[in-house]
């Protein structure tokens, strides 16, 4: 009997190291400082399940479907970082990204939308747009 739960319990712990996490949400950091340019990152490791997946795709088509003029010119920008690849370990610690994150940046202003894309990417991609829209709105008419 002992060692049928303790095989489970190895069973349940191995599991869990396999699984897709995601940076624990902080608080926005918010500042008086404005931008000309608005960055929304969705960084991310190599390997991926399918809600890491559709945090991506679905935050993509809410920031190209809502800005369409400025995702044109240029002053909302959309970019998913790879924290495996070398080259984004600059990008990574700019933007204070430890691990997974959806992120929303205009100078000094950082607000973390991690927690709401993991909520609400796979069943609930319209309310993943309405906060991404709640966070970016504020950012365009402080311009």
């Amino acid at each position: 009997m002992k060692s049928l739960f303790a095989f489970t319990v190895a069973i349940v712990m191995s599991l869990g190291t396999f699984s897709c996490t995601a940076q624990t949400s902080k608080k926005a950091d918010e500042t008086t400082a404005l931008a000309s340019k608005i960055e929304v990152y969705y960084f991310h490791f190599t390997r991926r399940c399918m809600t890491c997946n559709a945090v991506e795709t679905e935050s993509k088509s809410a920031i190209e479907g809502l800005y369409p003029q400025q995702v044109k010119d240029g002053s909302i920008v959309f970019t998913g970082v790879n924290l495996d690849e070398a080259t984004s370990k600059g990008i990574a610690e700019k933007c204070k990204a430890g691990g997974q994150g959806l992120l929303v940046i205009s100078g000094n202003k950082r607000i973390d939308l991690t927690s709401q894309g993991f909520m609400y990417a796979v069943n609930n991609p319209d309310k993943l747009r309405d906060e991404i829209k709640k966070a970016v709105d504020p950012l365009l008419a402080s311009k």
